[in-house]
């Protein structure tokens, strides 16, 4: 996102800025925000994917990395990957999600966009490990001089053999919007689900003839994606007869994620810190201010009514590792895998470089039993604050 300097980063200073929680709370809305807006929202049909490649070991187990913030360009720190391999090769998971802020602005053409997103997906298809991405603020970063976009982006990431992602529903706003449906161990019927949200980039310059001087400036997930997400889970359940435990990721976190830090909306003492970590069940660190859009989605609010979503995890804020339980949804951040992007401060800099792994269980009730964070600590990783740079994987 942008560059950190000293413990606690303050974005544009928006938390000291009165009524933003507020406003955000007034215009969370269940599916008109767009219209409200003045911002065309399409409807969305209910179209879920179908097309179960993912099933459950014959222990009935699965296990899910996320990856956040590889930020980089084609000349990527090799740590990045010394890290995304060791835990590749320790975790040995099912599937991996890269979960936005995959590039950053360095790439200058058409190649360099490719080496960059090439450098990120041959850990994995080297392997023969299943994944899939979600795009971030900084992916179309270097659009202006690659000429790729995200749905280019998107193309290219599924000419893997080992890909999963698929384009959006027609209508949709954002890239590559989907689900994925795991099969139990039996390969008889759907075990888990996994959402995979564009939050999107910045939000636009106006709305209204008013623009957001004072406001947070990053987008958020729109009106017509939150119902995508309502009507197709009300699908799945129709054709299962069952609601289907998931776990949602997208990059840019919601607003709960900053109430849930705090158990509030506008409180941030020590105390009202304090009682979060107890109430909310919090665990790892909280560094750097959560940096949600201007508005509240609603996407929460429709999680808690359909019941399946047991955890929504997003990256953007790269020093926060922690995750807590937030009216019985799992809440939380993955930090940053990439060693070319903002950290800590000083010595520090790269201490919380990781990735965040989820233990799934089918004989379980909510399927989603563990999730927790591994450093590159952990792997005797150099953490020395300089540029590591190397040439780029071949394509």
């Amino acid at each position: 996102m942008s560059n950190f300097e000293g413990k606690e980063l303050d974005r544009r200073k928006f938390l000291k800025i009165g009524g933003v929680s507020t406003l955000a709370l007034t215009l969370g809305a269940t599916g008109l925000p767009g219209e409200l807006l003045g911002v065309k929202t399409p409807t969305a049909s209910a179209k879920a994917n179908y097309d179960k490649k993912l099933r459950f070991n014959g222990d009935g187990k699965f296990k899910i990395v996320q990856f956040n913030d590889t930020q980089d360009d084609e000349r990527i720190d090799r740590r990045t990957i010394e890290l995304m391999e060791k835990v590749l090769d320790a975790e040995k998971p099912d599937f991996v999600v890269l979960n936005g802020d995959n590039i950053a602005s360095g790439v200058d053409s058409p190649l360099e966009n490719k080496q960059a997103l090439n450098n990120l997906a041959q850990p994995m298809e080297k392997r023969g490990i299943h994944w899939a991405v979600t795009f971030g603020n900084h992916d179309e970063d270097s659009t202006a001089k690659s000429g790729l976009d995200e749905e280019a982006m998107l193309k290219f990431y599924m000419s893997y053999p080992h890909n999963l992602n698929r384009p959006s529903e027609k209508g949709i706003t954002g890239t590559g919007n989907a689900n994925i449906l795991i099969d139990n161990s039996k390969g008889t019927t759907p075990a888990f689900n996994v959402w995979l949200m564009d939050s999107g980039r910045y939000a636009p310059d106006t709305i209204n003839g008013q623009n957001f001087e004072g406001y947070p400036d990053w987008d958020w997930l729109r009106g017509n994606q939150v119902n995508w997400y309502y009507e197709t889970s009300k699908e799945i359940e129709k054709r299962y007869n069952r609601k289907i435990p998931s776990l949602m990721f997208m990059h840019i976190p919601l607003w709960e994620h900053r109430f849930m830090s705090f158990s509030s909306v506008d409180d941030r003492s020590d105390a009202a810190r304090q009682r979060a970590i107890q109430k909310h069940q919090i665990v790892g660190e909280r560094n750097e201010d959560e940096c949600p859009g201007p508005f509240n989605s609603g996407m929460f609010s429709a999680i808690l009514d359909r019941g399946d979503v047991k955890g929504v995890f997003c990256g953007h804020d790269h020093i926060n590792t922690y995750h807590g339980n937030y009216y019985g949804v799992l809440l939380g951040y993955a930090g940053s895998a990439g060693f070319g992007t903002y950290g800590l401060s000083g010595a520090e800099k790269h201490r919380l470089r990781g990735a965040r792994v989820f233990h799934l269980d089918e004989n379980t009730e909510n399927v989603l039993v563990d999730t927790h964070m591994v450093f590159a600590k952990d792997y005797g990783i150099d953490l020395t604050p300089n540029d590591q740079s190397m040439d780029p994987l071949p394509l």
